[in-house]
């Protein structure tokens, strides 16, 4: 099978992606007890050097693959205007018990965030915010990654992210091709400064850097296999 034959197959498996992975995620999230590290209620620690160093200001933001909610109440707390998706209702159900027990006003949203833009989704947000989607997407579906920012980030606005890096503990470094030869993500994808440079080269870099390793009785969530980056869209 060549790779665009491989390709084609994988988009037409596209449609029932979404509710395949809720389904896998669903189940990741039922066992609260896991000692999962971000099932902690803890902020990614760059979204908050971020803020801290005034890169960011509070203002409309939309949170990508928000799971329990961590860093969606991390910015409603800062008195940002807040909107969290996530494919998994019940990794939803848990944020929102979350936010009642904070008083938080984040507005959480149950599906896919391609297919919510435009109805649920809607309007420019100052920052778009994605800790460990992107890396579980497919080859084919940055299209629509890079979509959002195109359709939801206003001029000015920030677009940060976390992804597995290229070191040995991160996400697979295989090339795309190896993705529609077995049709796997070998756990996730793993990203370079370079590979995020290219594909995000519409937007300016403000900072690229590996997350800080963040001890466990740390109040931030900080994995070294992981990366971060933050762009701007300019006005």
């Amino acid at each position: 099978m060549t790779c665009a034959t491989a390709a084609r197959a994988v988009r037409g498996d596209a449609r029932g992606l979404s509710g395949h992975a809720a389904a896998w995620w669903d189940t990741f999230y039922t066992d609260r007890s896991k000692p999962v590290p971000f099932f902690a209620a803890k902020p990614d620690e760059n979204l908050v050097s971020y803020l801290d160093r005034r890169l960011l200001t509070p203002g409309r933001a939309l949170d990508l693959g928000s799971g329990p909610g961590r860093n969606a109440l991390y910015l409603d707390s800062l008195g940002s205007e807040v909107d969290a998706v996530d494919l998994s209702p019940a990794a939803v159900d848990w944020a929102e018990e979350r936010a009642r027990e904070a008083g938080a006003r984040v507005r959480f949203h149950r599906g896919d965030a391609f297919a919510l833009a435009g109805t649920e989704l809607s309007g420019r947000y100052d920052l778009i915010y994605d800790s460990g989607c992107f890396h579980h997407l497919p080859p084919h579906r940055r299209i629509s990654h890079l979509a959002l920012p195109d359709r939801l980030l206003a001029p000015g606005g920030h677009f940060a992210l976390t992804c597995f890096t290229d070191a040995e503990t991160g996400g697979s470094a295989l090339p795309d091709a190896a993705f529609y030869r077995d049709a796997r993500l070998h756990g996730g994808l793993a990203y370079t400064p370079q590979s995020l440079r290219l594909i995000f080269r519409d937007l300016t870099e403000i900072e690229l850097r590996l997350m800080r390793d963040e001890p466990p009785e740390s109040a931030l969530f900080g994995e070294p296999f992981l990366r971060t980056a933050l762009f701007r869209r300019d006005a």
